[in-house]
């Protein structure tokens, strides 16, 4: 939403740049109609009252040369001053989210007034975006005492679950494993906000990324019995290394969650792509009508209500992140078949979000 907006607003400010001198003219004319009325009313008055009175025409005609001339000569001081004042709107215009300062001097009293309103207006913005950053701050605080403080119990979990002894030991690990996810996402979602100053770019080596991503889900993949195939995969790529390590162990986790037990997933770099890296699954697929909205904040799509087992938060936080880290990520499905998601780690322009 915000940055539909702003772009319209960056659009509308393009296209008033572009208007140039004729539109200016245009525009002035158009609000001057009423002074141009009045003057053509006062010639034919004048006229008629010199014929009336018998004056020649070639008296009164060169009062009315005189009266254009100078008529014209504070037209195009006014329209000067018209120009002007819309340039110094137009630079407002385009500050206006930083501050509101160095309006045009007001002409009159109808100006002074639209001024005070914009003033009054700017001042009631500014304090409704305080009061929403503050309570955006309250929230983001206890959201993230609340993760750091929920790993504690998290931790004693997973040692009572060691010293267990039984058959219901790995499942009870994988559920701990989702909840740690989970929590990990809470967080993650949190930080992306204030994602760029959090970012360590520097050379990393892929096969580091990837290991680090799957330690987290040797238990799940040894459990269901899924292979995975890790190719050659010594390529180095400059990229935060926590932040990209998060995106991998959100798309395993995918691929896990709709991979039937005894599948495969494979990762691998893309032949003649050295920084494209593929992570490939032979599960459920996804329907070729979610294709274009798996990236959507909140969408589950047909498996996720299906299995009930999708948040519709994942892909989306992966897309945010690779596109701050100058990645990006396209996913191809066959339903039935299996999917295949490539994360071009290749460095490319910064997107603010």
């Amino acid at each position: 939403m915000a940055e539909s907006v702003k772009e319209g607003r960056d659009k509308k400010t393009e296209d008033i740049r572009k208007t140039g001198f004729w539109f200016l003219a245009f525009t002035y004319a158009k609000g001057k109609w009423r002074l141009f009325c009045a003057v053509l009313v006062l010639a034919f008055v004048f006229w008629f009252v010199f014929y009336l009175g018998g004056v020649p025409p070639e008296s009164y005609g060169y009062a009315y040369l005189l009266a254009v001339f100078f008529l014209l000569l504070f037209l195009g001081w006014d329209f000067i001053r018209y120009r002007k004042k819309h340039m110094e709107l137009l630079d407002i215009y385009d500050r206006i989210n930083v501050e509101l300062k160095g309006l045009p001097k007001a002409d009159s009293l109808l100006e002074s007034d639209y001024q005070a309103v914009l003033g009054r207006l700017y001042a009631c913005n500014k304090e409704v975006i305080s009061l929403e950053d503050a309570r955006k701050k309250d929230m983001t605080d206890y959201y993230t005492l609340w993760a750091h403080q929920i790993k504690t119990p998290i931790t004693a979990l997973n040692l009572l679950i060691q010293a267990q002894e039984g058959g219901g030991k790995a499942e009870l690990s994988q559920q701990l494993i989702k909840i740690e996810r989970y929590v990990e996402m809470v967080l993650q979602y949190l930080r992306m906000e204030n994602m760029s100053s959090d970012l360590r770019l520097r050379e990393v080596k892929v096969k580091k990324l990837v290991n680090a991503a799957v330690k987290k889900d040797r238990t799940i993949f040894i459990h269901r019995k899924i292979s995975l195939n890790l190719q050659d995969m010594e390529n180095t790529v400059l990229t935060d290394e926590k932040w990209l390590v998060f995106v991998i162990e959100q798309i395993l986790s995918n691929s896990l969650k709709y991979t039937d037990t005894g599948g495969s997933i494979s990762v691998y770099m893309l032949e003649g792509e050295e920084n494209t890296l593929v992570i490939e699954d032979n599960g459920m697929g996804i329907k070729e009508e979610d294709l274009p909205r798996i990236f959507e904040n909140g969408f589950t799509g047909y498996n996720g209500r299906m299995e009930k087992k999708s948040t519709g938060i994942g892909l989306y936080l992966c897309r945010q992140i690779l596109d701050k880290l100058g990645h990006s990520i396209s996913v191809s499905s066959v339903p039935g078949r299996g999917t295949k998601v490539m994360i071009d780690m290749s460095r490319r322009e910064y997107v603010e979000i």
